[in-house]
């Protein structure tokens, strides 16, 4: 199931983020997937893990089970800001087992953020590392150096980036080291403008011309965030770094928005209908973040 996924990144691929619930009912939300009219549009799942440093379902229960239901290939979220080498090792052999053979490494949002109290955040080390014990699990071995036996069967990592910094310079920078320590796919946060997609893409290419080995086959895959309120563009534009709303977006929000929630919602659904075609034909990978409203994809990717 997992290598239908990965084969499929090479050409087009469609993948659906899935945040957890913070109760022990898993079921209720996959079943609002399950209503997706255009749910076999989609190739594959990511599921988050702990987001915002938030208590959650555990993303590592949730990937097996949505696997199983879904009968699509998982991409696990781990986060390093809540393990160390021995937890983090020990889902990647959990995860092998249940055939969840993707994971999605990343470091975590501080732990301040969290809705817990006195969370201190682990960071024994970053994703890089996460990246490393893949690698390493694909040979056969742990961060011990020592054989594990039967040696797993293959996974697959992927890695995130920011999609806009005042400094193209930084993102290239964090993108030659997560494309050298093997990510096979690269997901962006949110993309809201077609030139910033390019120039992203560009970046990309770039970074990984510069490998000679499997590296130089790593694909970058767009976020794509339908906005249908002003209230949510206005949050992305002011608060959340890494992420690039541009001010006509904004501007089209904001005068729907006095005509009425009806309008606002139909203006916000067209420019996101729009940015996705126009992105996609751009890169034709998209990972969609709908915060759990599935209920819009139909109209998204009608």
């Amino acid at each position: 199931m997992t290598e239908t996924m990965i084969k499929k990144l090479d050409s087009k691929l469609l993948t659906l983020e899935i945040t957890p619930p913070k109760s022990p009912d898993f079921s209720k939300t996959l079943d609002a997937v399950k209503s997706i009219k255009s749910l076999s549009k989609i190739d594959g799942i990511t599921i988050t893990d702990n987001p915002l440093a938030k208590l959650k379902y555990s993303s590592v229960l949730a990937s097996v089970k949505a696997q199983n239901e879904l009968k699509k290939p998982v991409i696990c979220t781990v986060s390093m800001r809540d393990k160390n080498k021995l937890a983090m090792q020990s889902e990647l052999l959990g995860l092998n087992d249940f055939g969840v053979r993707a994971v999605l490494a990343l470091t975590g949002d501080p732990a301040r953020l969290s809705d817990q109290p006195n969370v201190k955040g682990v960071f024994e080390c970053d994703s890089t590392q996460l990246l490393h014990a893949v690698r390493l699990f694909n040979e056969g071995v742990d961060f011990a150096g020592k054989v594990i036996n039967p040696k797993p069967e293959t996974m697959y990592a992927f890695s995130v980036t920011n999609s806009y910094a005042k400094s193209f310079s930084n993102i290239k920078k964090k993108l030659h080291k997560k494309i050298e320590n093997y990510s096979c796919g690269i997901i962006t946060q949110p993309v809201f403008d077609e030139d910033i997609a390019k120039k992203l893409l560009e970046i990309f290419d770039e970074v990984k011309g510069g490998f000679d080995d499997e590296r130089k086959n790593a694909k970058m895959i767009f976020g794509v965030f339908p906005i249908v309120s002003l209230k949510t563009a206005q949050f992305l534009y002011a608060h959340v770094p890494g992420i690039y709303v541009p001010e006509s977006f904004i501007d089209a929000m904001f005068r729907a928005s006095k005509v009425s929630p009806e309008e606002e919602y139909k203006v916000g659904m067209e420019l996101s209908k729009s940015i996705y075609k126009k992105v996609k034909a751009i890169n034709p990978r998209i990972h969609l973040m709908c915060a759990n409203k599935f209920s819009m994809l139909d109209e998204l990717l009608d």
